[in-house]
């Protein structure tokens, strides 16, 4: 039985991969001929939420996966926020984004050359580790286009029993743009696709991913009190943290 779901997973990446390259080489490249400018983005976001969410469909038809959305309500008009997440897994991006529909990530800048990723890391996606002024910028026009931002604050993939320990980037986002933040904590019933974990390591049941949306952060409570940018996003960064820690410990 094991090695059968280890089979059907590394089936599930490989159809991933070619469907990758499919919408890396043909699908974006025509949508950035014959698509007006104005509408881009948006095109190239509903490629990307519609595959995704077909995937995740997959992965959990085939018995790989079950997806739990704990407040689903909460994530059905949501407009212009940053979206903050632990990371246990390699596929966590795909599953907010599959949920999610007019969602963009912060990707790490290693993806802009990667055979799979890069034109549709190039195309729609904010690249990390780019100079910061030229980042905010395009933070502060996809938000107000309406679109949402994920972020993972801790950088790479968290480790089971280990502290959260989050980067400042997403409260330094949060109060140059003036958007809300989202809290979002993921959890497996057993450890899959973690860091230093094979990716046919599959297990002998469906993993069930938990995704909790936890009320909003708003900023402006954070502007009202008599603080300085630095304390205010150190006390943004901090609540993020109680905010997904909390998720943890319940």
């Amino acid at each position: 039985m094991k090695l059968f779901r280890s089979f059907i997973v590394l089936f599930l990446f490989a159809f991933f991969g070619c469907g990758a390259l499919i919408i890396n080489y043909i699908v974006f490249p025509y949508i950035s001929l014959f698509v007006k400018e104005e509408e881009k983005r948006k095109a190239y976001c509903n490629v990307i939420h519609t595959t995704w969410k077909f995937f995740c469909t997959m992965m959990q038809k085939a018995g790989t996966i079950k997806v739990e959305l704990t407040n689903p309500e909460k994530i059905k008009n949501l407009k212009g926020k940053i979206i903050v997440a632990n990371h246990p897994s390699y596929i966590d991006i795909v599953l907010l984004i599959g949920s999610v529909p007019n969602t963009i990530c912060v990707a790490k800048k290693e993806l802009k050359k990667n055979i799979f990723m890069g034109n549709i890391v190039k195309s729609l996606y904010l690249i990390n580790d780019e100079e910061s002024e030229k980042m905010l910028k395009n933070t502060v026009e996809i938000l107000k286009e309406g679109y949402n931002i994920v972020i993972f604050p801790s950088g790479t993939r968290t480790q089971e029993n280990e502290p959260l320990k989050l980067h400042k980037g997403a409260a330094l986002m949060a109060l140059h743009t003036h958007c809300d933040i989202v809290p979002v904590h993921i959890s497996c019933d057993y450890k899959f696709l973690a860091k230093h974990q094979k990716v046919y390591d599959a297990g002998e049941k469906p993993v069930t991913y938990t995704i909790t949306i936890n009320d909003e952060i708003k900023i402006e409570d954070f502007s009202k009190e008599n603080l300085t940018q630095i304390q205010q996003r150190n006390r943004i960064n901090e609540t993020i943290k109680q905010k997904i820690s909390a998720s943890i410990q319940n």
